[in-house]
């Protein structure tokens, strides 16, 4: 039983909270669906990264280290991205982040900033096994918002090289506007803050993101990159997903391939049109033209 103090009182009342409930539990996520399609992905050994005996190569110095979104998790998420990226020489890495407990295989769940240490742990020891100074980040939906927390709050930047948001929540969202709702509904409100932190996070105007965004939108010495796509329906509007700055790089999916109809969740787990995007911003020295045809690449 949810712990509202009076229950809608009309059907069409009852319809809206619903989908309210179900788009804000959408945020950032791969599908639950896909999830269930790969029951023990989470648990298995992910080939050809989490390799801690990789060295970084000369061509490409420093480790690659992935952030899934919420509902995530370090395999799930990157399923073809990582291998993508080992293929092409990288030393790649992902984490586990925002457990709940008693909830399993679906990560991203607990309060952004508590995240973001777990990040800051993490990259520590991506780098102590390397030997690398400095990492480069990939992060799909809130994995490419909650990084940027420990860039500007937990001293992340002098060892961060490369910040590569895949569709991010950098501004929060308004999940199309449903979140006003919110207020209408007593109770709704209390359930994402007490069950669910890291969505509640995450919606536009929360005080995490009214923290997030005090600061200007980047730190010097990092090199951002935002790639959105048009059809997001999660992070919504979708270009509040941009940043400014100087040394930003904000691309529209849809300009380098009209034709790709990728959403939010499709953008970070299977988009090679992206991806080679991500391995633009990656190594900019040998960058190549981002087309449609990227996807054999």
């Amino acid at each position: 039983m949810l712990p509202w103090t009076r229950a809608p009182r009309t059907p069409r009342a009852r319809r809206t909270l619903a989908a309210l409930l179900l788009a804000v539990a959408a945020l950032a996520a791969p599908t639950a669906t896909a999830a269930a399609a790969a029951p023990t992905a989470a648990t298995a050994t992910s080939h050809g990264w989490n390799d801690y005996s990789c060295k970084p190569s000369a061509a490409h110095p420093r480790p690659v280290v992935l952030v899934h979104g919420t509902f995530g998790n370090s395999v799930d998420n990157w399923l073809v991205l990582a291998p993508y990226l080992v293929n092409r020489g990288y030393c790649v890495y992902s984490l586990d982040y925002g457990q709940l407990p008693g909830v399993p295989l679906f990560n991203g769940l607990g309060p952004v900033d508590k995240s973001a240490g777990q990040l800051s742990t993490f990259v520590d020891k991506v780098l102590a096994s390397t030997g690398a100074p400095k990492a480069d980040i990939v992060g799909h939906s809130q994995g490419g918002m909650m990084p940027n927390y420990y860039l500007k709050f937990l001293g992340g930047a002098p060892k961060v090289n490369a910040m590569i948001g895949l569709a991010p929540d950098n501004h929060g969202t308004t999940l199309l506007g449903l979140t006003k709702l919110l207020p209408y509904f007593p109770g709704a409100e209390y359930l994402l803050n007490a069950g669910t932190p890291g969505l509640a996070d995450q919606v536009a105007g929360s005080p995490f993101v009214t923290k997030l965004n005090s600061l200007p939108d980047t730190v010097p010495g990092v090199h951002y990159t935002v790639i959105a796509t048009k059809y997001d329906e999660v992070v919504t509007p979708y270009r509040t997903q941009f940043l400014d700055g100087p040394d930003v790089h904000n691309v529209l999916l849809q300009d380098l391939c009209p034709v790709d109809l990728s959403e939010h969740v499709a953008i970070g787990t299977i988009d090679r049109v992206a991806y080679h995007e991500v391995a633009n911003a990656l190594d900019p020295a040998h960058a190549t033209p981002t087309t449609c045809a990227s996807v054999v690449g």
